[in-house]
């Protein structure tokens, strides 16, 4: 007996039937993308995927036609500020397709870029609420820096900009001041990048010589590139951390998790470098003070001993003889040139001298009358 059977084609035809004839319309499906490819054509290929907490337990090929991703691509950068990449949980609406040569795929037609980031801000929220019920949100506000502190270990990419801004602005200052500072590189953006700064974080204990603080510098990015910043890991470390931990990892409109449980936090890099350089300002404003005020209180006693000295050259010149007798007076001296205040003790034939202003009268007592 002849057996009955089909060709390869017409199985994968009544598949395409069977399986686009279950979702005949589009559909909003939740998934990960594992994978993502733009063509020279225009066509963007990705493959995305879901996992539970054993690992990958589906994925499937996808696509978004050119035509479309000349659309979606640049709006959904504008929304979220960042380009559809590995790693993002995306919301989009597809078409089931099959296709008897390529087999099961997905046609991408839209996507909507506020549910990636509305899930982010969901992460963060259960992020912030997990570090406070354990006890962590404020463990580095009771550290305290050094009055002036003087050695920081800086964890950044070396090629970033921030990072360059930060070291310029630093070292070239208007007054001269000096700090030392340390790179420990680590990445700052990417799924890698809270378990990279953690590891530069333990290197800087590592370090013989210590340090004073420790400075996280990003210096901006789109708002999903910052959210490795939300990390509940990273959080933790940061907040359990034995030396303050100062951040500067976003623009004036970003606040992340990491920003909330540091020591300080400032918007950018170059900000950070004016709040080093305020303490110093801070300290020598104080010398000046002390200096000026030392200064004002050792003049202001040299013209009190001035002002007495010229009390006393009043008093001594009012005495001078000599300004007696220009009064219109005569001033009675005795033969050893004393002044004599009364009669008494004076007798006849004594030696007197009368002085006036024009010239001195040589004398000798006659009688002696007392009153």
């Amino acid at each position: 007996m002849e057996k009955e059977f089909i060709d390869l084609f017409e199985l994968q035809t009544r598949m395409k039937v069977g399986v686009e004839s279950l979702f005949p319309t589009q559909l909003w499906l939740k998934a990960e993308v594992s994978a993502i490819k733009a063509r020279s054509g225009g066509h963007c290929y990705l493959e995305l995927s879901q996992s539970d907490g054993n690992g990958l337990i589906a994925k499937v090929g996808a696509i978004i036609w050119a035509s479309k991703y000349r659309i979606l691509a640049p709006y959904f950068e504008s929304v979220t500020g960042s380009p559809v990449q590995v790693g993002m949980v995306l919301l989009v609406s597809v078409q089931v397709n099959y296709s008897q040569l390529y087999g099961f795929s997905l046609i991408i037609n839209d996507i909507d870029p506020e549910y990636s980031l509305g899930l982010k801000e969901l992460e963060r929220q259960r992020t912030i609420d997990r570090l406070r019920d354990e006890g962590l949100m404020d463990l580095q506000k009771g550290l305290s820096l050094p009055d002036l502190p003087y050695r920081f270990a800086v964890i950044s990419a070396e090629d970033a900009a921030g990072y360059r801004d930060f070291i310029r602005h630093l070292e070239e200052n208007p007054y001269g001041f000096k700090v030392h500072t340390m790179l420990y590189p680590a990445l700052m953006q990417g799924a890698d990048c809270p378990s990279s700064i953690v590891s530069a974080l333990d290197a800087v204990l590592d370090d013989p010589e210590g340090y004073d603080a420790v400075l996280v510098l990003r210096g901006g990015g789109s708002r999903l590139d910052l959210s490795a910043f939300d990390d509940y890991g990273l959080a933790a470390a940061i907040s359990q951390y034995p030396l303050p931990v100062l951040t500067a990892i976003g623009h004036d409109q970003d606040h992340h998790v990491a920003d909330m449980v540091a020591y300080e936090h400032v918007k950018t890099p170059t900000a950070l470098a004016d709040f080093i350089l305020s303490i110093y300002e801070d300290e020598d404003a104080r010398i000046s003070s002390y200096q000026m005020r030392l200064k004002m209180a050792f003049s202001m006693k040299i013209a009190a001993m001035e002002s007495a000295l010229q009390v006393l050259q009043t008093r001594i010149l009012s005495s001078d003889p000599r300004k007696i007798v220009e009064r219109g007076y005569a001033l009675v001296l005795d033969d050893a040139g004393v002044v004599v205040k009364g009669v008494g003790g004076r007798s006849r034939g004594d030696k007197v001298s009368l002085m006036f202003p024009d010239g001195t009268l040589d004398c000798v007592v006659d009688s002696v009358k007392c009153s």
